[in-house]
């Protein structure tokens, strides 16, 4: 099995329940919800916020016609519109806008709980991103299929191991963050995000509470489904398209196999050997394996093409830093 790209790791109960909170405060975290016409969800939402400690609060919205804005600013909230298409305009807005070390992204519609924000606090050092893994009472068993469909497909092509990629409870390191590329467009962003998030640092996973929305739903089961689907193999082409192609190349070791099996259980069976069939199979398995070999080869380069841009940007920052110093000093 090829090595996963993304650094994974699940406490378990126990490392959860003795990890202390990390030198992290809540004024160090911006909680970003994006909205559109989230008038019965949104005062909810803001409230509990507001009941558990967390009073840095942005609102983007996507040009709500209803009552989204004056019940967001009513509690407090910074309401700014979104540029772009989408909640990958929101998205995009929002890293733009935040000014803290790190941001939490959550929908106001009430599925997700607050109180659960405290898990994502603790592990925040050394990841780029942490991403909540949704209970499954309130998720219909239609959505619970399509989500390991889904997720199955983005472990496939970008060898990776998330449990629930289509979470909309997730925190970003806003440095990592300002250097995302967005591409795609609607609900598509989180998969997007995750996938650059996994491939040049590090990803862990911590478990949340999923609710029942308030107000009527966006999403399109078909519809979305089939959009993400999509965006998931555009993401490979471009993030790792030398392991995608090689993948798809070595699907032709199972009819190869299959080809083989059937020469043998003839020649064994009924004694005749079919020699034409049988180089046939070896080639489509020589073929398989060759381009196995490739796509691990081209993982382990993108892995390392990934460090080496880290670095380079590391020093270039060190650098930067040292320069204004000795100027400041000068």
């Amino acid at each position: 099995m090829l090595e996963a790209t993304a650094q994974i790791s699940k406490p378990t109960e126990m490392q959860k329940a003795e990890t202390p909170l990390v030198n992290v405060a809540r004024s160090d975290v911006t909680i970003v919800l994006p909205v559109l016409n989230e008038e019965e969800g949104i005062a909810a939402v803001l409230d509990e916020l507001h009941e558990n400690g967390y009073t840095n609060v942005l609102v983007v919205d996507g040009y709500s016609t209803d009552m989204t804005v004056e019940a967001a600013r009513k509690r407090g909230a910074t309401v700014i519109e979104q540029h772009g298409r989408g909640k990958t305009g929101a998205i995009q807005t929002a890293v733009e806008n935040v000014t803290t070390p790190y941001m939490l992204i959550m929908d106001g519609d009430f599925t997700y709980d607050t109180e659960n924000v405290e898990r994502f606090l603790r592990h925040v050092n050394g990841y780029d991103q942490i991403v909540g893994i949704r209970s499954p009472e309130n998720i219909s068993r239609l959505h619970r299929v399509g989500n390991r469909l889904i997720s199955g497909l983005f472990n496939t092509v970008l060898n990776t191991n998330i449990s629930d990629v289509c979470s909309g409870m997730y925190l970003l390191n806003t440095g990592s963050a300002r250097d995302l590329e967005f591409h795609t467009k609607g609900f598509s962003v989180e998969v997007e995000i995750l996938a650059q998030m996994a491939l040049r640092g590090k990803v862990t996973e911590v478990p949340i509470h999923y609710r029942k929305r308030i107000g009527k739903p966006k999403l399109s089961t078909v519809i979305h489904g089939f959009d993400i689907t999509k965006s998931i193999l555009g993401l490979a082409r471009r993030y790792n398209p030398v392991f995608l192609f090689s993948l798809v190349a070595g699907l032709a070791g199972i009819p190869g196999a299959a080809i083989l099996g059937w020469v043998l259980w003839d020649w064994s069976v009924h004694g005749v050997m079919h020699a034409g069939w049988a180089i046939a199979g070896g080639m489509l398995l020589l073929f398989a394996a060759q381009a196995f070999v490739v796509g691990t080869v081209a993982l382990l380069l993108k892995r390392t093409e990934f460090r080496l841009e880290q670095l380079v940007a590391s020093r270039n920052q060190t650098q930067s830093t040292s320069s204004k110093r000795s100027l400041w000093l000068a």
